[in-house]
């Protein structure tokens, strides 16, 4: 956990895309346009989504304004690469038809163990957050958390559960420093339950954290790069 929390925006002045433009929003990330760019033409765009070249042409520039997606030409054909505002957009439609048919979101990932910066114990000793802890979760967590390292395939999934509501630990003031909330979703690491904490902020890139009322190592057993199956829920 590090410290401190930055301002969120609302859902209200996130933008929005309906009908064809969103469906070449899921058309591009269908195509990884997430992670790197696709090279193709409006023509082609429009062949995939069902409309003339003209209609495809404006729904790029439609989203380009809105900052869903960048264009870059490339030759006759343009680069064209998907936004984080327009994977928020995507995660959105997910959850809303999970829910739909799926009730209650679950993903399931694996990742490898991994030693992080040893700031877990000095921060989850904090009374302001071991409370919160205590009372939110029914539990106060070992003083430190597990690191588990992922790959890009479940990092997408770890970005649709920071859409979930989950059990909030909020920020606080004390002694002049303040310190970060964060956001914990219920867990089970090889089978042992846990919880996946979400800081507001975090050093890390690729590395996510768990917490649990016993030392997750000792209680799995596992070392550094040991794989570990990893499955959470929406509370």
């Amino acid at each position: 956990m590090t410290a401190p929390a930055p301002t969120g925006s609302s859902d209200a002045a996130r933008p929005r895309a309906r009908g064809d433009a969103l469906a070449v929003l899921k058309l591009l990330a269908l195509a990884g346009a997430d992670h790197t760019a696709v090279v193709w033409t409006s023509r082609e765009v429009g062949e995939r989504i069902g409309v003339s070249q003209q209609a495809a042409d404006r729904y790029l520039v439609a989203l380009e304004k809105q900052g869903l997606l960048t264009r870059a030409m490339a030759r006759r054909r343009q680069r064209l690469q998907l936004t984080p505002a327009a994977m928020a957009i995507l995660r959105a439609e997910y959850r809303s038809y999970h829910r739909i048919f799926e009730g209650s979101s679950r993903v399931e990932f694996s990742g490898e163990v991994t030693s992080g910066l040893g700031e877990g114990r000095y921060y989850l000793s904090q009374p302001g957050y071991v409370v919160q802890f205590s009372e939110r979760l029914g539990y106060s967590p070992y003083p430190g958390t597990l690191n588990i390292r992922v790959g890009a395939v479940a990092l997408r999934k770890i970005a649709l559960v920071r859409e979930w509501t989950g059990i909030r630990i909020d920020g606080f003031t004390t002694a002049g420093r303040t310190f970060g909330g964060a956001t914990c979703h219920p867990a089970r690491l090889n089978g042992h339950p846990s919880h996946l904490i979400l800081p507001d902020r975090s050093h890390y890139k690729d590395v996510v954290e768990f917490i649990a009322a016993d030392r997750l190592r000792d209680a799995l057993p596992v070392r550094d790069h040991d794989s570990v199956a990893v499955d959470v829920e929406e509370t």
